[in-house]
């Protein structure tokens, strides 16, 4: 054990002093329409395997499925989907940087064989504020997403002390991968201002999360990654850069972006009102989350506005399973354990690879394949 942790402290080590002496600014518009022009159209999903829980499950070795996520990445080809938004964890770090970095090059290589690439997630700010390594609990029955952790989590956040474990983590994930070609971009924290209020004990949280989310940007950036960065905006405040009603958050968000992201699960009207205030900023869009159909938002009606619009598009979800956000987001109230919802919230496919509903797949590989901008009519 001794000499593993050795092993890996000096891969940690390696991989920080070959980084720049200066940290690179943030992209020019034209830097970033440079980058979104050399992209495909870029449609995915959230992503973690059948077989995970949430991103600790999906990366630990214990517990990592490289055959799962081989053949539901395939899947995602077959219906021409070309990216995924991937969550990683700073603990699976601390625990075993090497091994952890072995896994997320070997993940980038199924990716690879299947035309995908990942936009990877650093922190999150959603759902179980006390992450722990080691074995995950079993989904809660009848209950969406009751295993997906926060990261760092209010004791990371609280504690100081560990903040330059922080900075490592982040440094050392980008600075192994920032010149490669597999990977789309780099989603620095997920909702930052989400107070996942079902959960007590998170006091303080958000001065603390923008605080810190500060200085990830600024880690970030001082590994020179050729890749974008981007964090998200969800509130569905007025984000016009004039005259909005901006949060603090916000601001920051959409200022230290290189390229745009929002999350939208409301009606289509609504999704596309959120995208005509983000177009004056000069930047490439991506949607990084959308598709609750219990709650009015659909492949049907946000996907074709996003590629009108050029909007790169994450639907959440993917497969059914252990997450289980097939479920609606009241099952935290009212488990479905007696009976199913009448129609799946999430997910795209079933757990033996076939489409929860057809016609989505169909739309999904029609938009794909037609040209840039265009949204053909789909009958």
């Amino acid at each position: 054990m001794a000499h593993r942790h050795v092993g890996a402290l000096l891969a940690t080590v390696a991989a920080t002093m070959a980084l720049p002496a200066e940290a690179r600014g943030r992209w020019s518009e034209a830097q970033a329409k440079a980058w979104y022009r050399a992209q495909p159209w870029l449609v995915g999903a959230n992503y973690t395997p059948a077989s995970a829980i949430n991103q600790l499950e999906m990366w630990q070795a214990t517990t990592w499925d490289p055959q799962a996520i081989d053949r539901e990445l395939g899947w995602a080809h077959d219906i021409g989907m070309n990216t995924m938004r991937v969550f990683l964890h700073d603990q699976l770090w601390r625990q075993d940087p090497a091994g952890f970095r072995q896994r997320i090059d070997a993940f980038l290589t199924i990716a690879a064989r299947h035309g995908v690439k990942p936009l990877f997630v650093l922190f999150d700010s959603c759902w179980d504020p006390d992450p722990k390594l080691g074995p995950q609990h079993p989904p809660t029955p009848g209950v969406h997403n009751s295993g997906w952790v926060q990261g760092p989590g209010m004791a990371g956040l609280r504690d100081r002390s560990r903040y330059p474990g922080y900075k490592a983590y982040v440094q050392g994930v980008i600075g192994a991968f920032r010149d490669d070609p597999r990977i789309l971009g780099w989603d620095v924290w997920n909702e930052p201002d989400n107070g996942a209020d079902q959960y007590k004990g998170q006091d303080g949280k958000e001065p603390l999360v923008r605080a810190l989310l500060a200085q990830v940007f600024t880690w970030a950036r001082a590994a020179d990654p050729s890749q974008p960065l981007t964090s998200g905006v969800w509130q569905h405040d007025d984000w016009t850069p004039r005259g909005g009603k901006r949060t603090a958050m916000e601001t920051l968000q959409l200022e230290q972006s290189d390229v745009i992201s929002f999350h939208d699960y409301s009606w289509p009207e609504t999704f596309e009102a959120r995208v005509k205030q983000l177009l004056p900023y000069g930047r490439p869009i991506l949607c990084t989350e959308y598709m609750a159909r219990g709650n009015g938002s659909t492949f049907d009606g946000s996907l074709p506005i996003g590629k009108r619009y050029d909007v790169a598009m994450f639907n959440w979800g993917f497969v059914d399973g252990k997450t289980q956000t097939r479920l609606p987001w009241d099952s935290w109230k009212k488990p479905y354990v007696l009976e199913e919802p009448t129609i799946w919230f999430h997910e795209v496919f079933r757990a033996d690879g076939t489409p929860y509903r057809a016609a989505e797949t169909d739309l999904i590989r029609k938009l794909a394949a037609a040209p840039r901008g265009v949204a053909p009519a789909v009958r």
